[in-house]
């Protein structure tokens, strides 16, 4: 026995489905008037079997959850070749009811239906050999010779009138079962000429396509080929029962004779009956088999069908979210543009802060540099005392106590210069701290706020630095100017030590306000001590002056007993 490939059994399964349903669709519609609708059951199983023709060798394609097989790729790809098929892909996009591509496929092929074009679009579509390799299998139904034989056939649907509500049916949840009840046909309907004949002349009044009258030609003379087998084989079972009847008579005259001979023949009969009757009993065991099979594989198929519509769903949710997640993403990246816009005010506000801060380093170099020529002359003053000290280091104590508060005024600006740097230092640490937490936008706001008064204080403070190095200066000029008449006063204050043996001096701590005026001793209104009475004075109070032989200068007296007057450094002076 030779082996069939079973692909070609199910194309030639397939063709013969197609051309008993066509046939079928258009004897009933000329019964019925050639106007069709959706509810009309031979144009349901002419969908059904076009469908099942058209997944035939469908390769199977990845989705984005599984393995999925439709024809509606194939069927997509028509309006890319014939142009007129754009409107109706165009209008199948555009139905809100179907969300699987199995839907879309089903309303095409009602739509082309109507518009009785499926012929052409899918004859377009099986020239194109090489973009259908993409769809199916070499050995598909629409890669072979079938085809062709169904597109032909299909041109005889041209001359039904169908009205099919597309936008209303549930397209998607379809399942596609092939009733074979309505191609059993009775004696009677094969024997019917007539109708053939009409059906013939039907599918060959317009002439569309060559294919479709050799085919139609082919299945008549298959037909003319089956009857003659037929009335061979009636003949040959004419034959065999007169054969079979002289045989009886003759066993009859034979029984007559012997009727062990025929007890005989009866038994063997017998016998043989009762092993048509088993062979006819396994055959209907094995035909409930098949049904129940069958059965089996209609429920499989609607359940995968089910799961394909699931699996559909999932992904159309997948999607919706994936367009979540799109609307989240613009969003975020409109904040950071957002973001961005307050991190470049930030900078520039950084920017102007460091450009305020260059300011105050350019001042405080100012101001060390004043400190540098302030310690430079307070040096060459240290080097002058140093030597009045060894020439009269046992004469004047009140020069002592002049240079030791110097000294501590000099600590006191050394020290004021190292809470200078440090705080300098503490400032660049702050600004290398906002540049590294520009990020984080509100805890930035607060630290430049914060720095806003840090700075406000420090021009406070530097306000008051200038107040002092103002001061500070006034006074180094003066007592540059003290230092170069100490000399001068040497014979005085000798004479000043002399007079003052007796006389008790009032504590720097208890005299803190002139004895005139009665104002706080400071910088520019410094002390002025009588040799002779002991009362302390203001310079601003002692104005009275009286020229000395041994000076080139005046000096000042007491207003109460005109002794000269010996200048104190206050001890409130900072």
């Amino acid at each position: 026995m030779t082996v069939k490939d079973p692909t070609a059994v199910e194309r030639a399964n397939l063709l013969n489905m197609a051309k008993l349903s066509i046939k079928g669709l258009i004897e009933s519609a000329l019964s019925f008037g050639r106007t069709l609708d959706s509810d009309y059951p031979p144009l349901q199983q002419f969908f059904v079997v076009m469908e099942h023709c058209l997944k035939h060798g469908l390769k199977v394609r990845k989705s984005f959850l599984s393995y999925n097989k439709t024809i509606w790729g194939p069927l997509e790809l028509v309006e890319k070749l014939y142009p007129e098929a754009e409107e109706i892909a165009a209008s199948v996009r555009d139905l809100p009811g179907l969300k699987t591509p199995l839907g879309r496929a089903r309303a095409w092929l009602r739509l082309a239906l109507m518009q009785k074009k499926m012929a052409d679009y899918l004859r377009c579509l099986i020239i194109q050999r090489e973009l259908l390799s993409e769809f199916y299998e070499y050995h598909a139904l629409m890669m072979e010779e079938e085809g062709a034989v169904i597109v032909g056939l299909l041109v005889g649907l041209n001359v039904i009138d169908a009205n099919l509500c597309v936008k209303g049916e549930d397209l998607d949840s379809q399942v596609g079962v092939i009733d074979f009840s309505m191609y059993l046909k009775s004696d009677d309907d094969i024997g019917g000429k007539e109708r053939n004949e009409q059906i013939a002349a039907i599918l060959d009044q317009k002439n569309y396509l060559a294919i479709a009258k050799n085919n139609i030609i082919k299945l008549q003379e298959e037909n003319h080929q089956l009857r003659s087998e037929n009335t061979l084989i009636l003949m040959k079972t004419q034959h065999h029962l007169e054969v079979t009847k002289v045989d009886v008579e003759a066993e009859l005259q034979t029984y007559k004779h012997s009727r062990q001979g025929l007890d005989e023949m009866y038994n063997e009969a017998r016998r043989q009956l009762r092993e048509e009757s088993q062979l006819r009993q396994d055959m209907e065991n094995e035909l409930v088999v098949q049904v129940s099979m069958k059965h089996e594989i209609e429920l499989a198929m609607k359940l995968l069908e089910k799961d394909i519509h699931e699996k559909q769903d999932t992904l159309i949710g997948l999607r919706q979210q994936l367009d979540e997640v799109k609307a989240i993403n613009m969003e975020m990246y409109q904040k950071l543009q957002v973001s961005e816009d307050a991190m470049k005010e930030k900078n520039e506000i950084i920017g102007r802060l460091e450009d305020k801060t260059n300011q105050i380093n350019a001042t405080m170099k100012q101001l060390e540099q004043r400190l540098q020529q302030a310690e430079k002359a307070q040096l060459e003053a240290e080097n002058e005392d140093e030597k009045l000290k060894q020439e009269y280091v046992n004469k004047s104590e009140s020069l002592q106590k002049e240079f030791s508060q110097k000294e501590k005024q000099l600590l006191q600006l050394e020290t004021d210069l190292k809470i200078e740097k440090e705080w300098r230092q503490t400032l660049e640490d702050d600004l290398q701290k906002e540049k590294e937490t520009v990020s984080h936008l509100r805890i930035e706001t607060q630290e430049i706020i914060n720095l806003k008064k840090e700075f406000i204080k420090l021009q406070e403070k530097n306000r008051q630095l200038k107040r002092i190095c103002q001061d500070q200066e006034a006074a180094l000029q003066e007592l540059a100017s003290k230092l170069s008449e100490s000399k001068l006063k040497i014979e005085d204050i000798k004479e000043a030590n002399k007079a003052l043996q007796g006389q008790v001096w009032l504590k720097d701590k208890e005299a803190t306000h002139c004895k005139l005026c009665e104002k706080e001793f400071s910088l520019s209104k410094r002390k002025h001590h009588c040799r002779n009475c002991g009362e302390i004075f203001c310079n601003a109070c002692s104005d009275n002056e009286l020229p000395l032989p041994s000076s080139p200068k005046p000096v000042r007296v007491c207003d109460s007993c005109h002794a000269i007057l010996i200048q104190r450094c206050s001890s409130n002076v900072p």
